[in-house]
């Protein structure tokens, strides 16, 4: 007596499209067909090899097995093949039916799923089953109906004997794999532009353009609270829709997103935070050019006459409140870009304007950051003027990431172009896209 089907199965097909589900069972080939259909295992529109001759009327024998989407195989003709016909029935037909199984061969089907690189999940209730779920690189048993024997050899129980509780493990476990990706790549990218100014520092020995107490404001403002929260996001409507990842290849912190986060969002940001502090030198008198070697008197307290560009003198105080207003730029065109990172972070593959990442609060802050900026007093007090120099880095930075993500939407296949443009380890054409953009927003 066969089990009938729990009525969630046949809303599971999302996990079909995505992995390869076989069925397996001790009951005879067309009770196996029929329940294999009602709980999609089986699309209604596919055709075995018996369907096909018999639609055509021809024999069996003639009938070009490539043409069949679905195979039922009988556990008697199964105790025939070898382990290569086997594999070639696994690697042709995406939809697959085994009936009268026995234990050993449910073993075989295991082994030969595993022979093709395939990552096994096996379900069982019963004390046959047992050897299937303990060689399975997940073993499945039912928490209701399922046997001791069952239950010690797996290494997950369904409390609710419920296939869908799969799929929603399934689902919960890529939204938590999705989200820590989003969380980990925003967390690593402010780390470019606040260790290249302490290089440029060294380097060209120029006055410190951000320094240790604004680096700790980047990190316990814009790092903590908008990291957690990406941990909370949603899943995106196709998170069901793309392949199983591989246990070995699909690292949670891979080349891809280092080189994304590092070289490209990453180097965008130190542009911003230099722009922003050269134009505050500069307002003040002092042209790039003119910061190059000038470390040693600017941070001496005995120079009192230091010349900038123009000829103007400035005492050690002067030039020190000149530099705090430099690191507190810096830190403006880092946070400005940090906001639309943590913005843009929210989606790895759809568009921004799908998903509705803007809410209320988000919109509450803009206006009061507008309302800051436009209201003299305020602009006075806060120097808020700066704020705007980063703007169009966070425009580019959006615009960037939206192209990167039409790509990948709309060349799902083509590693070449993704990995040519949108997560591509190649910094010295960022640096270059960069810079490009840089001049032209100067000009």
């Amino acid at each position: 007596e066969s089990t009938p089907p729990i009525a969630e199965s046949p809303g599971c097909r999302d996990i079909y499209l995505c992995h390869l589900v076989i069925m397996v069972t001790g009951d005879h080939p067309i009770t196996a067909k029929a329940i294999a259909i009602a709980v999609g295992i089986i699309s209604p529109e596919s055709e075995t090899v018996e369907d096909i001759a018999q639609r055509l009327n021809i024999p069996i024998e003639k009938v070009d097995k490539a043409d069949a989407k679905a195979a039922v195989i009988n556990g008697g003709d199964l105790k025939d093949m070898t382990t290569e016909q086997l594999m070639e029935i696994l690697r042709n037909h995406p939809e697959i039916v085994f009936a009268r199984t026995s234990p050993q061969q449910k073993l075989i089907i295991v082994e030969a799923c595993q022979n093709l690189g395939n990552f096994v999940a096996v379900t069982g209730d019963g004390v046959n089953d047992s050897p299937a779920l303990k060689k399975a690189n997940i073993g499945i048993a039912m928490g209701i109906a399922g046997s001791d024997a069952a239950k010690g050899a797996a290494d997950m129980i369904l409390l609710d004997d419920n296939f869908a509780s799969i799929v929603t493990g399934v689902e919960e476990g890529r939204l938590i794999f999705d989200n820590l990706k989003k969380s980990i790549s925003y967390t690593l990218t402010k780390n470019i532009p606040e260790m290249v100014p302490f290089m440029v520092y060294i380097i060209i020995s120029c006055p410190l353009p951000l320094g240790t107490i604004t680096i700790l404001f980047i990190e316990l403002g814009t790092d903590i609270i908008p990291s957690i929260s990406l941990a909370y996001e949603k899943a995106e409507s196709d998170i069901m829709n793309q392949k199983p990842r591989h246990p070995k290849r699909d690292r949670l912190v891979n080349i891809q997103l280092a080189a994304y986060t590092y070289f490209h969002i990453g180097i965008i940001e130190t542009f911003s935070g230099f722009l922003c502090y050269f134009t505050v030198m500069a307002e003040q008198g002092y042209l790039p050019g003119t910061l190059i070697n000038i470390r040693v008197p600017w941070e001496s307290r005995t120079v009192g006459d230091l010349q900038d560009t123009f000829g103007q003198e400035w005492t050690y105080y002067q030039r020190a409140q000149m530099e705090w207003t430099g690191y507190t730029s810096f830190f403006v065109g880092i946070v400005g870009c940090q906001i639309i990172n943590s913005i843009i972070r929210k989606t790895r593959r759809f568009s921004l304007f799908r998903q509705n990442v803007l809410n209320e609060f988000m919109f509450t802050i803009l206006a009061a950051s507008h309302f800051l900026c436009w209201n003299p007093p305020f602009c006075l007090l806060y120097r808020v003027q700066y704020w705007f120099v980063s703007a169009p880095y966070v425009i580019l930075i959006f615009a960037y990431d939206e192209l990167r993500k039409l790509i990948i939407r709309n060349f799902p296949g083509c590693k070449c172009l993704q990995k040519t443009f949108a997560i591509m380890f190649k910094p010295n054409l960022a640096c270059s896209f960069t810079a490009h953009s840089t001049l032209l927003i100067v000009w």
